[in-house]
């Protein structure tokens, strides 16, 4: 039975006259006569009660008229929430990003976005790399800002927006904390203080270390690098980590790597050959050119 048969039957139900109701709905009368005759050919029992050209709902008519005031009433409800969906500044955006884009770029981005979108909502995520790409895997997330990613799964499109230098972080008081730069290499005897396994930073920094033959001497793994930093300036052990925001708050020399060259691409992924909404196809626009007007890029 379809939405058409349903909207038929209650224009009938309401003016019981079915001339009238084929003239109102711009349909020929037998067609109509047809669509409600098959409606009671599909529930079994007949609907009206007819007298000449007149027919009034019987009691199985009013019965079935209640149950098609409900189904319609929620399919006008489904339409507006799909109007919504695909109206442009409209819409719902699921959008993931990783912890240090959490401290600046996404908030000025999300604060940005909402003075031009300001009936778009966001459902947003901040995880690591490898997380945001199980929920893109899932379908749990439409897009996700982070380290440029790859599923065995799902084929994904990455925009890459900028590269980001890693640097190697020792304490002020380190007998490296004079030197502005320092070869991967010369640390591999110091204490390491890493990000945990599972973050696609820590994935990306044994790359770098496994490119020169060494194994780091890690005794202590932290869950962002706020915590690193932190250990590091305590004198605990030296780190390879980004340029985050507040790291000069803390008690550590920032160290440029002359080899091998340190550098992870940012990039904005989305499933392929999964739908992207209109909503979230014009937020990815709208992301890649803010964050390409503010230098990001």
């Amino acid at each position: 039975m379809e939405i058409q048969q349903l909207e038929y039957f209650k224009t009938v139900a309401t003016m019981q006259h079915m001339t009238r109701a084929a003239e109102k709905l711009s349909i020929s009368q037998p067609a109509l006569s047809k669509s409600i005759s098959n409606i009671e050919k599909e529930l079994g029992v007949p609907l009206f009660d007819r007298q000449g050209r007149s027919i009034y709902l019987n009691r199985f008519g009013e019965l079935f008229l209640r149950s098609v005031d409900v189904i319609l009433d929620e399919y006008e409800k489904v339409k507006e929430e799909f109007d919504n969906f695909v109206r442009p500044g409209y819409g719902e955006v699921a959008f993931g990003f990783i912890h240090t884009l959490g401290m600046e770029v996404v908030p000025e981005l999300m604060a940005s976005t909402a003075s031009k979108y300001p009936n778009m909502h966001f459902s947003l995520t901040q995880a690591t790399s490898l997380s945001l790409l199980k929920r893109l895997e899932e379908g749990a997330i439409d897009l996700c800002l982070s380290q440029k990613i790859e599923s065995r799964l799902i084929e994904i499109e990455t925009i890459e927006l900028w590269t980001e230098e890693l640097f190697v972080i020792v304490p002020k008081t380190h007998r490296f904390a004079e030197r502005e730069t320092i070869a991967l290499e010369e640390i591999k005897d110091e204490p390491f203080i890493s990000i945990k396994k599972g973050n696609s930073l820590r994935q990306i920094v044994d790359e770098f270390f496994a490119k020169v033959g060494v194994t780091q001497h890690t005794t202590f793994a932290g869950e962002e690098m706020h915590t690193v930093a932190g250990f590091v300036g305590a004198g605990l052990g030296v780190s390879v980590i980004p340029d985050i925001k507040g790291l000069d708050h803390f008690n550590v020399k920032k160290l440029r790597v002359s080899w091998p060259p340190c550098y992870r691409k940012i990039g904005v992924s989305w499933a392929k050959n999964r739908y992207l909404s209109p909503a979230a196809t014009e937020f990815k626009e709208y992301l890649v050119e803010y964050l390409t007007n503010k230098g990001e890029i």
